[in-house]
């Protein structure tokens, strides 16, 4: 059983303009929603406590969570207090120890055990779940041990590969000491950590991976969402109805949906309650707006 911190306040700039109908934890994917989908992921890893903190949109956010995972704490920020502010704040109700921190914006099939294995066996102060990249790409870098040397611009050792940080990670008791109460993870807690020598880990990961920061990667995360559970086709919410005039191929229609026209709907994402017109190609539907993406 491992203490989840699943950060969820931010504001979701760069998913404007679905943000601003709807907080980006909540924005429709496959089934459910963006942080149903973490939820779902750390459930079945059978962690606890999993705490989120919620700021932006808190009541609608609250209120999904609520109805879906009623087990999940609740950490609401009055005001924004970022990565390490938010952790710091919710440090009662994780508990001691290390904590497992996931953005709730990260979709990733990362192995929970072994990353909690490896960090433990290393005996890091954190490790970080990284895509490794070629020597100085990316914002982390690497040693051939797996140590992590470099982090945004601050060079500690010599790397042997880049890397690139999937929004998950694992920050022991002592960092867990040092949190700031406003303040970020990684430029006021992992950057200083390592300036004093701390030792911060990295375990590779190249599976499957979508960060929902922009109306492009939020698409794409659908589209990986169906290769999973309809590969090659799409999914249909209860409700919706889908004029025997269209076609549908790799597409997400939502809950009581519409889908009107003639031709292909293709490479979309329909949310519920919402009309699309076929023909429609590489696209979001969200109540009035109609979000094309090269």
């Amino acid at each position: 059983m491992l203490a989840t911190m699943v950060l969820a306040a931010g504001l979701g700039t760069r998913l404007r303009p679905l943000t601003d109908l709807l907080p980006k934890p909540i924005v429709p994917v496959g089934d459910g929603t963006a942080l149903g989908q973490v939820l779902a992921r750390l459930a079945a890893a059978r962690a606890a406590p999993v705490v989120v903190n919620i700021h932006h949109g808190a009541a609608r956010v609250r209120a999904a969570v609520q109805r879906q995972h009623p087990r999940v704490m609740i950490s609401e920020e009055r005001e924004l207090l970022g990565t390490a502010g938010g952790l710091a704040y919710a440090a009662r109700a994780l508990g001691e120890g290390n904590v497992l921190v996931w953005n709730a914006d990260c979709l990733v099939d990362v192995d929970l055990d072994r990353l909690v294995g490896d960090h433990v066996a290393a005996g890091a102060e954190a490790t970080l779940v990284v895509r490794r990249r070629p020597p100085g790409e990316g914002p982390v870098g690497l040693d051939e041990g797996g140590g992590v040397v470099r982090l945004r611009g601050e060079r500690f050792a010599g790397e042997t590969s880049g890397g690139d940080f999937l929004g998950v990670h694992v920050i022991g008791r002592s960092l867990r000491s040092r949190l700031p109460p406003v303040g970020c993870v990684m430029a006021d807690v992992y950057i200083p950590a390592m300036m004093r020598g701390a030792s911060l880990r990295a375990v590779p990961y190249d599976g499957p991976f979508v960060d929902i920061g922009t109306p492009r990667s939020y698409l794409d995360a659908n589209l990986a969402w169906l290769e999973r559970h309809a590969p090659g086709g799409h999914w249909v919410g209860a409700g919706a109805d889908v004029s025997s005039s269209v076609s549908i191929e790799r597409a997400v229609v939502g809950v009581g949906a519409f889908v009107r026209g003639h031709g292909l709907l293709e490479r979309c994402v329909v949310w519920p309650g919402a009309t699309a017109i076929a023909p429609l190609k590489d696209a979001i539907v969200a109540g009035d707006l109609v979000v094309r993406i090269e």
